[in-house]
């Protein structure tokens, strides 16, 4: 068994963690710390611990984990403390502020022999998911380009900040996501072309990115808007005897803010209307067209790896390395911006 807690008990926990961790019978969710008990907005867990006092979780000898579900600029505070009580800890994206913090606490859970990982459940898309498989088939022939969009239509957002804050930048709160998915098929790109804008002009927030990562001969774009209100295809790959086109998202969130939740037999699952589509050329010169069935999504998978890592000393699925090169790309990526 596996047994864990959590600092924060706002929507990351409750929306985007506790769903999956109660369907596992191997992991254990002790505690649950609030430092604001009166703000408390989500239906208390049976069998949970609620405290406002981090202390009572953090010297809690039972707790072998510790999720780290705040905002980011208290990420590096947190799991510090964390590590320096002798716990493995799991982060929320974006991991740190800056890749120099970053360092600084992998060094300290190398140090005391313990595991921390950023928490990048994006890797279980069902659209990614799907993409890997039908890349993995090989079909398209080499590949040549991948596309991957983000889009949203909410000017309400961007027209209501007026100022610049680096760290809640567009890119830094969407582009994890995106950048740790082509980080883990590819690994470092032998170069990349930044696209990072504030449309509204200077002193507004960042709203729009559109990075060109070379990996030799294949182009990734990973782009995104406030401004799209007809959204781009989540995935177009093209190679050179196919492409293949997911027109829509993983629909794992789109699920949970629905309250619609993974013990639904349905949770996340695509229709027939969502499936991409491959198109491709065969051996023989003849241009087939299918629709490709929607590999399955899954969050939870996140802590299954942990679970192996730390209760199996199996390695750890999102690396330090792979989570280092994506801070440093957020990083440079908004530097320019004010």
């Amino acid at each position: 068994m596996l047994t864990i807690g959590y600092i924060g008990n706002g929507k990351s926990t409750n929306r985007y963690h506790l769903p999956f961790v109660l369907q596992r019978d191997n992991i254990k969710v002790k505690t649950i710390y609030q430092r604001n008990p009166d703000h408390e907005s989500w239906d208390r867990i049976a069998g949970v611990t609620y405290t406002s006092q981090l202390d009572e979780l953090l010297n809690d000898k039972d707790i072998q984990l510790v999720v780290v579900c705040t905002k980011h600029d208290s990420h590096y505070e947190y799991t510090k403390s964390v590590l320096e009580h002798g716990k493995n800890c799991l982060v929320e994206k974006p991991f740190m502020e800056t890749s120099e913090q970053a360092k600084e606490i992998f060094a300290l859970a190398k140090e005391k022999g313990l595991l921390v990982q950023a928490y990048q459940n994006r890797r279980f898309d069902s659209d990614f998911l799907t993409v890997q498989k039908v890349m993995e088939e090989e079909k398209m022939g080499d590949l040549l380009e991948l596309e991957m969009h983000f889009d949203y239509y909410r000017p309400e957002v961007p027209e209501s900040v007026h100022a610049f804050n680096p760290l809640e930048s567009f890119l830094y709160g969407h582009g994890c996501h995106t950048l740790d998915q082509v980080i883990s098929l590819f690994g470092k790109p032998d170069h990349i072309h930044y696209d990072v804008r504030q449309l509204l002009g200077e002193g507004r927030m960042n709203d729009y990115f559109d990075l060109d990562l070379y990996y030799g001969k294949l182009k990734v774009s990973v782009k995104s808007s406030y401004f799209r209100l007809k959204e781009r295809p989540s995935f177009v790959v093209y190679g050179k005897k196919g492409s293949f086109v997911k027109e829509t998202k993983d629909r794992q969130e789109e699920h949970l803010k629905l309250f619609h939740m993974p013990d639904n037999k349905d949770f996340g699952v695509d229709t027939i209307s969502h499936y991409g589509v491959l198109t491709y050329v065969d051996g023989e010169g003849t241009i087939h067209e299918e629709k490709v069935k929607s590999v399955h999504g899954d969050y939870g998978r996140v802590y299954d790896d942990l679970y192996e890592a730390i209760i199996n000393g199996k390695e750890k699925t999102i690396t330090d390395e792979q989570t280092l090169l994506q801070m440093e790309i957020l990083e440079t990526g908004i530097k320019h911006l004010k």
